[in-house]
């Protein structure tokens, strides 16, 4: 049914005054006066709201999240039964809280992935600073959140997501041969990883057999409708990076760092070259933040600290958080239980899920402006 409906010509009001006297007016104007705290507009412009009936002195209506992830869900909820529990004449309150992370049609029509709604490279612009960690745990948390996720391992030469999940086994193809992703913790895989025959093989391949096998992963793959595709990539800003950019819209990049200086520079130019491809930078996360010791609890800042929210803030994009050094991170990504998972019962979950949360509000935020963009354009 349409949210509203405007007063007719003659006088007469909408449809829903003739039940109790409510109208979805009423309602709209209430909800209008409730808050997407992150995109700080409110849920009737945003069009946030769907499905809005009344049956007497009974009002239901469904707020469409931009995100399944949405951290601050509880919140809408309750500022939407308190905004319209205050019109006069209400009784009770129904909500269903759904959400919808599709981004602009007309992009996601030339995309190789009709299914994925949004797509995040996990980039660093060096080796060794937790990069592939970082996009594994991301990918967890989103799944643990309730969104549909695929996690694509982009590293050719150096593949780790089979290792990091517990996966060591070669995928099916589908009846129009496809092949059907691997699936650990909720979330859909693919790798190179998987097709080896032996995981010591080195892969001795020149540019365009990476591009290559790059595109095959993203059109030959049946990843299905997915909320969030996670692209773990390669160290640096070579050739997998100009494939990514290229070949299909990514949302946003997460940039990974650690804090001291060496580090820096790279995270640096990761974000540059984000920036030369119109890739929304989404964040910039510092990993061995620091480390907590188990016996006295004291705090260590081993490779310095703030590092990584010294350059988001120099570069002038979002810090999504810290992540210390703890060795539960490392037995998690060892023994293929991510500490992000519920299975962990590693205290370095939350600052994986924190991050994910951050994650998908700057995703919303994304999307919304480029929504924005479309409609000022056309």
């Amino acid at each position: 049914m349409p949210i509203f409906q405007r007063k007719k010509s003659d006088g007469t009001h909408d449809a829903a005054s003739d039940s109790g006297g409510l109208t979805e007016s009423q309602i709209l104007r209430a909800l209008s006066t409730v808050e997407d705290p992150d995109l700080k507009r409110d849920l009737v412009t945003l069009g946030m709201i769907k499905n809005l009936s009344i049956d007497g002195s009974t009002v239901k209506f469904a707020v469409v999240l931009t995100t399944p992830a949405c951290p601050m869900k509880d919140k809408i909820r309750t500022d939407c039964e308190n905004a319209v529990g205050a019109v006069e004449g209400v009784e009770s309150v129904e909500i269903e809280m759904t959400a919808n992370t599709a981004r602009d049609q007309k992009m996601a029509g030339q995309s190789l992935l009709p299914g994925v709604r949004n797509t995040i490279a996990c980039a660093s612009g060096k080796g060794g600073v937790g990069k592939s960690t970082v996009a594994v745990n991301l990918a967890v948390a989103l799944a643990e959140s309730g969104a549909n996720v695929g996690l694509l391992d982009a590293d050719i030469y150096g593949p780790s997501i089979p290792l990091m999940l517990g996966v060591n086994h070669q995928p099916e193809m589908s009846a129009d041969r496809k092949i059907v992703p691997l699936e650990a913790y909720g979330v859909k895989l693919m790798s190179i990883g998987f097709l080896l025959p032996d995981q010591d093989q080195a892969m001795v391949w020149r540019g365009p057999m990476v591009h290559s096998a790059l595109v095959n992963f993203l059109k030959d793959v049946a990843w299905g409708e997915l909320d969030y595709l996670i692209v773990d990539m390669p160290p640096g800003t070579g050739d997998a990076h100009l494939t990514m950019t290229q070949t299909i819209p990514l949302t946003g990049a997460v940039v990974v760092t650690t804090p001291q200086d060496v580090a820096l520079p790279d995270a640096r130019k990761g974000v540059t070259m984000f920036r030369k491809t119109n890739t929304p930078i989404l964040g910039i996360v510092e990993n061995m933040s620091y480390f907590i010791a188990p016996d006295t609890g004291k705090r260590y800042d081993i490779f310095r600290t703030g590092g990584g929210r010294a350059a988001a803030e120099k570069l002038g994009v979002p810090f999504l958080g810290e992540i210390p050094i703890d060795m539960s991170i490392c037995e998690g990504g060892d023994s293929g239980v991510p500490v992000a998972s519920k299975q962990s019962d590693s205290a370095q979950r939350e600052p994986f899920m924190k991050i994910a949360r951050e994650v998908a509000k700057r995703v919303s935020m994304a999307n919304l402006s480029q929504e924005l963009t479309v409609v000022e354009v056309t």
